[in-house]
């Protein structure tokens, strides 16, 4: 799959359902937005904003024009997942942006969240642009329990705040699939692994691992990653979620007994980020960045935990 195509996710039992690789951090096979074709045609997360177009032409090559978009259901407002919301918002004039409520705020200034997102992702940030605000009166607050109906299909909605306060995950039951978020960590498809994320400021190993609890209970066919793309596991939801429970219980322990050989927090980050395997298939400057993010949001953990 290269940057920019789009797929029908044929997983399971899914229809209607598809997926674009937006060529975030200008990396293929790391960023997923998804589309569902339906009587109210919705998105599920808009990508850093950078080349939100792509997702514009993955509208176009399904066949929904822009004035035909009615959601854009956002995840979580770290700028990965709801940065192109503003773009998307301002090209798709009928749409409206679903999102937690500790999120609203957010979107409409995003000025706080740029911040915190330069503070996180360091040198990243060359790959973002600025986040245009999305009008509050089109902004629609959801919460655990609430279900946003498409027509055929819904998207009901569970909060999993392990990963950020504000984030949700979007269960469609037509389709027996889940689009995880985070929560359930990054799907890396060409290596079929499942890699941890633990990015500061809110990363909390324990809400983590109830949120993996949350998705254990939908235990659905299909998981639809945004860091990517789908992942079909069938009744082998639970052991594949308790997968991801044990690599990142790993991970914060190896950060842990890391930092008790180092003690020096920076001596830790470059550690981790000059040893990450993953290059083949993120390139080497992501893979050590996305370490490196991931290292500072446990030692952030740590500190408040301890």
């Amino acid at each position: 799959m290269e940057i920019g195509d789009v797929r029908q996710v044929t997983a399971g039992d899914c229809s209607d359902l598809y997926y674009v690789d937006t060529g975030m951090y200008e990396t293929g096979g790391y960023g997923a937005v998804y589309v569902i074709d339906d009587d109210r045609p919705a998105i599920v997360d808009t990508g850093i904003g950078t080349n939100y177009e792509r997702i514009l032409a993955a509208l176009e090559e399904i066949g929904i024009a822009p004035e035909e978009l009615e959601v854009i259901a956002v995840t979580h407002i770290h700028l990965d997942h709801a940065g192109g919301a503003g773009y998307l918002a301002e090209a798709c004039p009928n749409a409206e942006v679903y999102v937690h409520p500790i999120g609203t705020d957010h979107l409409a200034d995003p000025s706080r969240l740029v911040a915190g997102t330069k503070a996180a992702v360091g040198d990243q940030w060359q790959y973002y642009v600025e986040p245009k605000p999305v009008p509050e009166d089109r902004i629609v607050e959801v919460e655990d329990g609430d279900a946003v109906d498409l027509g055929t299909h819904e998207l009901r909605v569970h909060e999993t705040p392990g990963h950020a306060p504000h984030q949700v995950v979007f269960e469609d039951p037509e389709n027996d699939a889940v689009f995880t978020a985070d929560a359930a960590g990054i799907w890396v498809p060409e290596r079929e692994e499942i890699v941890e994320t633990s990015p500061p400021s809110n990363f909390h190993l324990e809400r983590c691992l109830e949120d993996v609890e949350t998705l254990q209970k939908i235990d659905p066919d299909v998981l639809c990653y945004a860091h990517f793309g789908p992942r079909y596991v069938g009744d082998d939801a639970e052991a594949a979620l308790e997968e991801y429970a044990t690599v990142l219980e790993e991970w914060v322990r190896n950060v842990e007994a890391k930092r008790g050989e180092l003690e020096d927090d920076e001596a830790v980050v470059d550690y981790f980020a000059s040893r990450s395997d993953l290059g083949d298939a993120w390139g080497e400057h992501k893979a050590g960045a996305e370490a490196g993010m991931n290292v500072r949001g446990v030692l952030g953990y740590l500190d408040h935990r301890d």
